[in-house]
C-alpha cells in the first residue's frame, strides 16, 4: 500500500482543519464579547439568561427522544453562553424551511405517483402475511410499500457485491444512479468510474451523489470537476461551510445504486477501498450488500431523485426513470426498500428494528459498528430476551473510533444482565448493519444501533421475507460468530468506581457525539 498521501486528500484534509479552525474562531469570539461585556452589565448576563431558559422549553417541548434533551438542558443551564453556541453548532438540523419543504414536496410527489406497478402489495394483499403489521407500518409512516416479484441476491463478502455491481453497471442502458456517503477516489472507485465513464460515452446518464462530511477524507470539490470531465453528473450533500449554523448533523448517509430503474444494489459499503480490504486500517473489515432486480427497486429510485432534486431541484420528467419491471420467475419472498429521513419526526429506521424485536420469538440478531442506544431500544432488547428470545449482537473487535468504541462497550452490562448476548469480530472492524429474526425476516441496509443513525442522517434499508436472502443472512451470522469472542459472561459485572462514573458521564452525553 503506497502511504504518500494524495494531493486531494491533503487539499480536503486542509479544508476541514481550515472550516474547524474558522469555527473555534467565531465561538470564542462569541465567547470573549459575552465574558467581556457580561462582566460589565448586568443586562448583558441577564439577556442571555432569559435565551437560555427559553431555548431549554423549546429542547422540552420538541417532538424528540428524551435521551437527546437532557443532555442540551444541562448544558445550557450549567453554562448558557457556552451551551447556546454548541446548541447552535451541533444541536438543531440548521436546515432552512425552505429546503425542508421542498424535499417534502419532491418526495410526496414521486412517492404518491411512482410507487406502483408490477408487484407493489396492496393493503389487502399484505393482509394475508404472518408479517403484515410491519409491512404496514412502514407503508403507513414512509410511502414506500413492499412488493413481490423482485429477485434478491444477498452478499456476505463486499468483493462479491463489487463485481456484480461491476457487471450489472457495464450493461446500463439508459441511466445509472449512485448515492453514497463516502467516495474515494482511489482502487475500488477507479474501477468504477472506468465503467461509469465508458457507459457515459455510449449516452448513458450517469449521476453521482456524495456527502460532504463523509467524503472529505477522501476527496476535495474538484472531484466534480473531474467527473464532469469523464461525462458524469455530480452533485454533493450538505457542503461543509466555515459558518456557525452548519448542519452538521444531517449527513446523507445511504448507499444506493440504480440501474435502468430496473436493478439496485444497497448495503454498508462505501465507495473506498477499506470496506473492499484493499487497505486494511483497523484490521479485516466486514460489510454486507444486497442486489434486487425488479419493481422493488422503484422505491430506491425514488430515494435518489428526491436527493438529487432537494439539492437542486433541475428534473422536470421522471417518466422514463420509472420503467414497467417484469414478474421475475425466479423471484420469492417480499422486498420492502425504505429510506429514513432525519427532517419528519418519524424514526423509522429505529422503528423497524423494534418492531421486529416486539414480534421475534425463536431468535433476533444484530450487526452493528456502533451501539449507541436509548433507554426504548435498549428496553426492547432486553424484554425480548427476558420473554425466551435468542437475542444477539455482534459489534467490532477492533475500533474505527476508540472513544465511540469504549461508549458501545459502556451499553453492554446492561443488556447482558437482562439475557442479551454481545459478541465481538475479532478480526478486524465489523461495519455491516443488519439484522434477521425467525428464519423469516431480514434488514440489510446503512442503519447502526446509534444516535446519529436511528435520528440524525438520512439512511436507508430493505425489509426481505421469506426468500433465500433470508437464509442467506441467517448463514453470514452462523459463519461470522465462528469468528467473534463472546464477551457476555465478562460484562455481567458492572464497572465501579471511577470507570462507572465515568461511562455514566459518557452516557450521559452520548446523542452529541
Amino acid at each position: 500500500m503506497d502511504k504518500k498521501m494524495d494531493n486531494s486528500t491533503k487539499n480536503s484534509i486542509g479544508r476541514l482543519i481550515f472550516v474547524a479552525a474558522f469555527l473555534l474562531l467565531q465561538i470564542g469570539w462569541i465567547l470573549i464579547l459575552f465574558f467581556r461585556f457580561g462582566q460589565s452589565s448586568v443586562w448583558v448576563t441577564a439577556f442571555f439568561n432569559v435565551l437560555a431558559i427559553l431555548l431549554v422549553l423549546e429542547i422540552v417541548n420538541k417532538l424528540t427522544n428524551a435521551a437527546f434533551k437532557l443532555p442540551w438542558v444541562i448544558l445550557i443551564l450549567i453554562s448558557p453562553v457556552a451551551g447556546l453556541v454548541l446548541y447552535l453548532l451541533t444541536g438543531r438540523s440548521g436546515i432552512t424551511k425552505k429546503r425542508e419543504e421542498k424535499l417534502s414536496t419532491i418526495g410526496n410527489m414521486l412517492r404518491s405517483r411512482y410507487l406502483t406497478g408490477n408487484g407493489a402489495l396492496s393493503p389487502e394483499d399484505e393482509t394475508k402475511l404472518s408479517y403484515a403489521p410491519q409491512l404496514r407500518y412502514i407503508r403507513t409512516d414512509s410511502n414506500y410499500p413492499a412488493f413481490s416479484g423482485t429477485e434478491t441476491e444477498f452478499y456476505s463478502d463486499t468483493c462479491r457485491a463489487l463485481d456484480a455491481m461491476l457487471e450489472e453497471l457495464s450493461k446500463a442502458e439508459h441511466f445509472i444512479f449512485m448515492e453514497y456517503h463516502a467516495i474515494e477516489d482511489k482502487e475500488a472507485f477507479g474501477r468504477i468510474k472506468n465503467v461509469l465513464a465508458e457507459r457515459a460515452s455510449k449516452g448513458v446518464e450517469v449521476r453521482l451523489i456524495y456527502d460532504d462530511m463523509g467524503s472529505v477524507g477522501f476527496i476535495n470539490p474538484e472531484f466534480i470537476k473531474k467527473m464532469k470531465n469523464l461525462g458524469l453528473q455530480c452533485r454533493v450533500f450538505n457542503p461543509i461551510m466555515p459558518v456557525i449554523n452548519i448542519f452538521m448533523n444531517n449527513r446523507d448517509h445511504r448507499k444506493i445504486t440504480v440501474i435502468d430503474g430496473k436493478v439496485g444494489f444497497t448495503g454498508g459499503y462505501n465507495l473506498a477501498d477499506e470496506y473492499f480490504n484493499i487497505v486494511n486500517p483497523y484490521g479485516e473489515w466486514k460489510d454486507s450488500g444486497l442486489k434486487l432486480k425488479g419493481g422493488a427497486v422503484r422505491n430506491l429510485t425514488v430515494q435518489f431523485l428526491e436527493m438529487w432534486n432537494t439539492i437542486n431541484n433541475t428534473d422536470k420528467e421522471f417518466d422514463c426513470y420509472f420503467p414497467e419491471t417484469e414478474i421475475s420467475e425466479n423471484a420469492e419472498g417480499i422486498i420492502q426498500p425504505y429510506g429514513d429521513c432525519p427532517l419528519d419526526d418519524v424514526y423509522l429506521g429505529e422503528n423497524v428494528y423494534m418492531n421486529i424485536l416486539s414480534s421475534a420469538q425463536d431468535y433476533i440478531w444484530f450487526m452493528t459498528p456502533y451501539l449507541i442506544i436509548n433507554d426504548e431500544m435498549s428496553r426492547s432488547l432486553t424484554l425480548a430476551a427476558k420473554r425466551g428470545t435468542d437475542v444477539r449482537i455482534i459489534t467490532p473487535g477492533i475500533p474505527d473510533k476508540k472513544f465511540v468504541y469504549k461508549l458501545t462497550r459502556s451499553y453492554y452490562h446492561q443488556l447482558v444482565k437482562s439475557g442479551v448476548r454481545i459478541y465481538e469480530f475479532t478480526p478486524g472492524f465489523l461495519h455491516s448493519k443488519q439484522c434477521v429474526c425467525d428464519d423469516k425476516t431480514a434488514v440489510v441496509g446503512t442503519i447502526n444501533l446509534d444516535y446519529r443513525s436511528l435520528y440524525f442522517h438520512f439512511e436507508n434499508a430493505v425489509l426481505i421475507a421469506d426468500c433465500k436472502a433470508v437464509h442467506d443472512v441467517k448463514k453470514d451470522f452462523d459463519e461470522t460468530l465462528l469468528r467473534c469472542r463472546e464477551v457476555t459472561e465478562q460484562y455481567k459485572t458492572e464497572s465501579k468506581g471511577l470507570k462507572r462514573i465515568f461511562y455514566q458521564i459518557m452516557r450521559l452525553f452520548a446523542p452529541l457525539f
